[in-house]
C-alpha cells in the first residue's frame, strides 16, 4: 500500500497500464454488421502492440458495451498515472481500419488518457458511454471528461 498525494493506492491499482476494451459483443466485431472490417486483425494488432509495450497497455474484450450505433467500440482507460493525473475512460465509436487502430495503438502507447493528447482523428470518434445522457438529463452524476 502506498500513500500518494494524499490517497491510499493498494496493490494492482498502482501500477495499472493503460487498457484497451475492445467490444466484441452482438455488434461490435461482427462480420455480418461490418463485412469489410476485418475485425480479427483489428484484436490481433491491439494484442500485439500491448504484448510490445513492456507491461504499459493492456487489452481486454467484453460484451457488449451499449453503443450498437457508433460498431465497434473501443474504450481507452487510463493508466494509474494517467487517471492520477485526472484522466478519465475515453469511449471511441466507429473504430474500424487500419488509420482507427494505428491511433489507438499510438495514444495508448505514448501514455493514453492523463498523460498524451489523442490523435485529432481519434477526438471526432468520442462518444458518450451509455447512461450519460441520461444521468446528465436529470441533472445527477458528475460530469466526465
Amino acid at each position: 500500500m502506498t500513500t500518494t498525494l494524499g490517497r491510499t493506492v493498494v496493490g494492482a491499482a498502482r501500477d495499472r497500464p493503460c487498457t484497451l476494451v475492445v467490444c466484441r459483443g452482438c455488434c461490435c466485431g461482427n462480420a455480418r454488421k461490418h463485412p469489410r472490417a476485418d475485425h480479427e486483425g483489428q484484436l490481433e494488432r491491439l494484442r500485439v502492440a500491448a504484448a510490445e509495450s513492456g507491461g504499459s497497455v493492456a487489452v481486454r474484450t467484453t460484451d457488449c458495451l451499449g453503443p450498437c450505433g457508433q460498431a465497434n467500440v473501443v474504450v481507452v482507460l487510463p493508466s494509474s498515472e494517467g487517471r492520477r493525473r485526472g484522466g478519465r475512460a475515453v469511449w471511441i465509436g466507429w473504430a474500424m481500419g487500419d488509420a482507427c487502430t494505428d491511433d489507438i495503438v499510438r495514444w495508448a502507447t505514448d501514455g493514453g488518457p492523463g498523460i498524451a493528447e489523442p490523435p485529432p482523428a481519434l477526438e471526432l470518434q468520442v462518444v458518450r458511454p451509455p447512461g450519460e445522457e441520461r444521468r446528465g438529463a436529470r441533472g445527477r452524476g458528475r460530469a466526465r471528461a
